[in-house]
């Protein structure tokens, strides 16, 4: 389980396999891999990955990701030398800053627009059939890991807005236009959503066959 609250950046330094399996390698900020072990869950570009050996004199551990998750993520398209945001696993007692998330990916959405200022970016991400139900204005979503307020959304595309603090932790604030980022529904809402759409299903159903 993960908070949504990035804790830094870690590089892609090694990167082998295929679309069915690949290995990543990411170098970690100094401390940041403190008490790992094998087995532990670190949220990679908000993708729940499971540590498979690690090198604390590096600060490097190492990830496998299956053909599936490769698929539904941006992990695939990384490149060498190519930032990525982490968090690591939640612990009991810590504070819930953003909001529960699994690190399971829903799917990547393309950004197509940003609009930046001296003090503020807005990012504008594609909105396609399958997330439109969940994506509520003011509700919450997991992009690339980071929990976010959503802003504005159209049947087209919705925006988040990100305070300073957001673009120097993390690594929105390199996006470009095209590329793809990550995307966690808020499960409360998915949930929500599903249960009013089937109860309204069934009231549909019994009416036709009164």
């Amino acid at each position: 389980m993960f908070t949504g609250i990035v804790q830094g950046q870690a590089t892609l330094v090694l990167k082998k396999g295929n679309n069915q399996l690949s290995t990543f390698t990411f170098e970690f900020p100094d401390s940041a891999l403190n008490k790992v072990q094998i087995g532990a869950s670190i949220a990679i570009n908000g993708t729940c990955l499971t540590v498979t050996s690690f090198d604390l004199a590096k600060n490097t551990a190492c990830f496998d990701a299956i053909e599936e998750t490769l698929r539904l993520t941006n992990l695939g398209g990384l490149e060498t030398g190519q930032a990525v945001n982490f968090e690591r696993a939640a612990k009991f007692g810590d504070e819930i800053g953003g909001h529960l998330m699994s690190g399971h990916i829903h799917c990547a959405v393309k950004v197509i627009r940003l609009e930046k200022t001296e003090k503020n970016c807005s990012l504008f991400f594609e909105l396609n059939d399958t997330i439109r139900p969940y994506i509520l204005n003011k509700g919450f979503v997991g992009l690339n890991g980071c929990s976010l307020t959503i802003g504005e959304v159209t049947t087209d595309f919705f925006n988040v807005h990100l305070i300073p603090e957001t673009l120097k932790i993390t690594t929105f604030g390199n996006l470009e236009i095209g590329q793809n980022v990550n995307l966690e529904l808020d499960s409360q809402t998915q949930a929500i959503v599903d249960t009013v759409e089937k109860i309204l299903a069934a009231k549909t159903n019994i009416q036709k066959s009164l």
